[in-house]
C-alpha cells in the first residue's frame, strides 16, 4: 500500500514540473525488494501514463517546437531500444540508478530561464548529447527528459515553455522505445510479472499526474516544488547507494 502511495506523490510531483518520475518510480521498486530486471518496464510504463497528457496538451496548444524536438527524439529512440535490450547485472543496475537519481536532484536545482536569449554555441551539440541520454532511459527505466531539459535550458535553446514540450515529448517516445526493449529482452513471463504487479501502480501514477499537472502548480511556487522534489529524489538515490 505505502508503495503505491509513493508512486501517487511521485507522479504528483514530478508531472508538476514537466517530468515522468521514471528514476524515482525505479528506486521505489528498489527498495520494496522488486526484482530488480521487472524495474526498467514498470518504471517506463508509468513514465508513458504520465506525461502522455502533457504531450498532447503542448501539442494542442502549439507550444512544441516540432522540428528541434523531433530531431532530439529521433536520434536519443533507437539508442533507448538498444539500452533496453541490452542486459545488465543487479550491481551494475543499482549502481548506475544510485547515480542518476543524485544527478536528477541536482539538474531539479538549476536555474530555468523564463524565456530564450541568443542561443549559445552548445546547442549545436545537443542532438549529440541527446544519443547516450537515450541510451540511459532504456537501460534503467527512465525517460531522460530531465537530464535533457536543464542542458537545453543552459545552451538558451528556446524559451522555458518549448523546452517543457520538448522534454515531455522526449520523455514519451524514449520510454516507449526503451520499454519495447525491455520486454524483447524479458519475454512473455516477465511481461505477465511487471503486469500482476505494475497494474495498482499504473492507476496511481495516472491519477497523480493528473492532479500534479493540473493543480500543484497552482498551490505551490514551482520553484518550491523543484526543490522539494530534488530533495526527496537525492535522499532516495543516496540511500540506494548506500544499500
Amino acid at each position: 500500500m505505502w508503495l503505491v502511495a509513493a508512486f501517487f506523490g511521485t507522479a504528483l510531483l514530478y508531472a508538476s514540473v514537466g517530468y515522468g518520475g521514471g528514476s524515482t518510480y525505479n528506486a521505489l521498486l528498489a527498495l520494496s525488494g522488486t526484482d530488480y530486471r521487472l524495474l526498467p518496464a514498470i518504471a517506463l510504463a508509468c513514465n508513458i501514463v504520465v506525461v502522455a497528457g502533457g504531450t498532447v496538451r503542448f501539442a494542442r496548444a502549439g507550444i512544441t517546437p516540432w522540428r528541434g524536438a523531433l530531431v532530439l527524439t529521433a536520434i536519443a529512440a533507437p539508442a533507448a531500444f538498444l539500452g533496453g535490450v541490452i542486459p545488465i547485472g543487479k550491481e551494475a543496475f543499482m549502481t548506475i540508478l544510485g547515480v542518476a537519481l543524485v544527478l536528477t536532484a541536482l539538474t531539479l536545482l538549476l536555474p530555468v530561464a523564463d524565456a530564450a536569449g541568443e542561443p549559445a554555441r552548445g546547442t549545436r551539440w545537443m542532438p549529440v548529447l541527446s544519443l547516450p541520454i537515450g541510451f540511459l532511459a532504456g537501460l534503467v527505466g527512465i525517460g531522460g527528459g530531465i537530464f535533457l531539459a536543464p542542458l537545453l535550458h543552459l545552451t538558451r535553446w528556446s524559451n522555458a515553455r518549448a523546452i517543457a514540450a520538448t522534454a515531455s515529448l522526449f520523455i514519451l517516445v524514449n520510454s516507449l522505445f526503451g520499454l519495447a526493449g525491455q520486454l524483447l529482452k524479458g519475454g512473455l513471463d516477465r511481461l505477465g510479472a511487471a503486469v500482476t504487479l505494475g497494474l495498482p501502480l499504473l492507476v496511481a501514477v495516472a491519477i497523480g499526474g493528473q492532479i500534479g499537472s493540473h493543480l500543484a502548480a497552482r498551490v505551490l511556487p514551482p520553484k518550491g516544488i523543484r526543490w522539494l522534489t530534488a530533495v526527496l529524489t537525492a535522499w532516495v538515490g543516496a540511500r540506494l547507494l548506500l544499500t
